[in-house]
């Protein structure tokens, strides 16, 4: 009876033992992983929190007073106007993709919500059956073969890979508002849309705040999966670990 309570001590100790083994080997391979994708980030943290501070202090005060003062109707219009202002590229984007039935979509879209729609005010494609779609450059280089490269974190601009990163660049510099003049009429077009969009994201800070224990790593790991799904049109493949 002592042998046999001494032998299952034995392979219970074994047993944790291999488990702790695995569990080591979980990590590393875990840390592994998020060092390969993630190797700035000390400097990316430090940024994290630099738009932490502009955040609370300049950014989401003025989301907070802009989604209390405008009514929801104003909202909505703000917000349909920017996106049929993309529409081109977008368009453009599934083109430069291969999806040529999604770019004509996207010329359909922009035809009747400039029209019908009052200049992308209200959006009536979206009423007839026609979908929007979120197309970036950063997808196109994606689309194209470009590897994502390491991860970033910008201070107001955002989340982003190094691919993202010169797709955004792209992205900015065809953006129709970059085109408007005067000069003050096209930055208060800038500042309306980016509170526009901070005003949106508002909904999600709560849930953020308490679904997460280390904030920065929620956040990238969940851009990173949000692009991945988007790159591949909400069909991403099975990842191979």
């Amino acid at each position: 009876m002592t042998v046999m309570a001494g032998f299952s001590i034995r392979r219970l100790v074994g047993l944790l033992a291999f488990g702790g083994a695995l569990a080591v080997a979980g990590t590393g391979l875990v840390n592994a992983q998020e060092s390969q994708r993630d190797p700035f980030e000390g400097f990316n943290r430090a940024m994290f929190s630099t738009n932490e501070v502009l955040d609370k202090y300049a950014a989401r005060p003025v989301a907070q007073a802009y989604d209390a003062a405008v009514p929801l109707p104003v909202k909505a219009s703000v917000g349909n106007f920017f996106g049929n202002v993309g529409e081109v590229w977008v368009g453009a984007n599934n083109a430069m993709q291969g999806k040529v039935g999604d770019a004509g979509t996207g010329v359909a879209r922009l035809l009747i919500n400039s029209t019908v729609g009052i200049f992308g005010l209200f959006d009536v494609a979206s009423e007839m059956g026609l979908e929007r779609y979120n197309e970036d450059f950063g997808q196109t280089l994606a689309v194209w073969g470009v590897n994502d490269g390491p991860y970033l974190f910008f201070p107001v601009i955002g989340p982003r890979t190094t691919r993202d990163t010169a797709g955004w660049a792209v992205d900015t510099w065809v953006d129709p508002v970059s085109f408007v003049s005067p000069g003050s009429v096209r930055v208060g077009t800038s500042v309306l849309r980016f509170v526009d969009i901070r005003a949106g994201l508002l909904p999600a800070d709560k849930i953020v705040e308490e679904a997460s224990l280390d904030k920065y790593a929620y956040i990238r790991d969940a851009y990173l999966q949000r692009r991945r799904n988007l790159i591949h049109d909400g069909r991403p493949p099975r990842e191979d670990y």
